[in-house]
């Protein structure tokens, strides 16, 4: 990667609110690269291949339309019990009793049994390795009392992260008018999780559950085929075809594909392969900047020191294609006078990210360390001195 060198910008502020206007809606459409071919035609209704580093789109098709997502519900309804564990509403070995309604449950089943206690810990092994819909329905009450306060709190979630075409009727995804959902929003549940509850999502890489003498084996046939492969949710409906979140990790990168609307099982097994396998051959994420790391040092005025270091509040990621690392170019806009006093990280510029003169990514450009105001003099002295800059 090269670092160029730019000078202030009277103009900054002006610039800074247009990249930001320009890129902010970064990862919610395919990146392009010259010489990358196009991703795999797959015979599906919709797929999307995300960067979990960055949030990139790599590949997408019919992304936003809207779909039954099956099964794949289970993802919000295992999210939401994430969360209350780790808030403490409830424990793993919390004990509930089965209501009728969850036993009554058809579609895919843990068999619970009517009136018969179990654990949350058992439940959700149940809905992430069963796809039980007996589960997802006893857990749902039992985290908010019906599976309608549930679903409220699924969809006040799916707001918070940004799935703005998605809603949940229902804990298990079974048919509704009112659960929808697209591959672009999936993909945002679906790193969401990774990123949040860490944990709790090494569920979904186990291969097989048994309970009450019952063994099944998880539906993401992804899992036996391929050994990057750690997890995810198959769903199916008459409606929704056959569907597949899957994640894999290679390296230091790991993806996001969502394929719904596929023909059969071995078809969206398939489709979702190849998505992976496009990822990770033609791309790659790297970190270019973490927080503390000097991207540049500026001139201060009016401090007790004369000079100030530049950094990231966060670290930087970006999705390039593989081997153009070194053809990265970094540059800073930094306001034109910097002075004393300022705060750690406070914001003062931007770093913009090119590839073959196309901006790929941005970040806000912080102080590294607080700075107080100088002596009286050494203020005096600088006052004049901005005067001949």
């Amino acid at each position: 990667m090269q670092y160029e060198k730019t000078r202030p910008r009277r103009a900054f502020l002006a610039a800074l609110i247009l990249l930001f206007t320009v890129l902010g809606s970064a990862g919610s459409f395919a990146i392009s690269f010259p010489g990358i071919p196009a991703p795999p035609k797959l015979n599906v209704g919709s797929y999307a291949l995300v960067d979990f580093a960055t949030g990139e789109t790599i590949a997408e098709f019919n992304a936003d339309e809207r779909a039954e997502p099956a099964s794949i519900t289970k993802i919000m309804t295992a999210y939401v019990a994430a969360e209350a564990l780790a808030s403490g509403a409830i424990a793993l070995d919390d004990v509930t009793t089965v209501s009728e309604k969850a036993w009554r449950m058809e579609g895919s089943r843990m068999f619970i049994e009517v009136n018969k206690q179990i654990t949350v810990d058992e439940l959700l092994q149940g809905i992430v390795i069963q796809s039980g819909n007996d589960a997802s329905v006893a857990l749902a009450e039992h985290i908010s009392g019906s599976e309608g306060v549930f679903a409220s709190v699924m969809n006040q979630h799916a707001e918070r992260l940004g799935m703005t075409d998605t809603s949940f009727a229902n804990s298990t995804g079974l048919p509704d008018p009112a659960t929808y959902s697209t591959a672009r929003d999936l993909s945002k549940l679906a790193v969401a999780f990774i990123h949040d509850y860490p944990e709790e999502y090494k569920r979904f890489a186990e291969k097989e559950f048994t309970y009450a003498g019952i063994r099944q084996h998880n539906r993401n046939r992804l899992l036996a085929r391929d050994p990057s492969v750690d997890g995810f949710k198959t769903g199916h409906t008459e409606a929704a075809g056959y569907c597949l979140v899957s994640s894999a990790l290679r390296g230091d990168m790991r993806l996001v594909a969502v394929v719904m609307g596929a023909e059969s099982d071995s078809a969206r097994t398939e489709a979702s392969q190849a998505l992976l396998n496009y990822g990770f051959r033609f791309f790659e994420s790297r970190e270019i900047y973490a927080p503390g790391d000097t991207v540049a040092t500026r001139k201060l005025w009016k401090g007790k020191q004369d000079s100030i270091d530049l950094t990231v509040a966060k670290p930087l990621f970006v999705t390039i294609p593989r081997g153009k690392y070194d053809a990265v170019v970094a540059s800073a806009e930094i306001a034109e006078t910097l002075q004393a006093p300022l705060e750690k990280h406070a914001a003062v510029g931007q770093l913009v990210l090119k590839l073959d003169d196309t901006v790929i990514a941005n970040a806000p450009l912080v102080t590294a360390n607080a700075v107080a105001a100088g002596s009286i003099f050494s203020r005096a002295v600088d006052e004049v001195m901005m005067m001949f800059e």
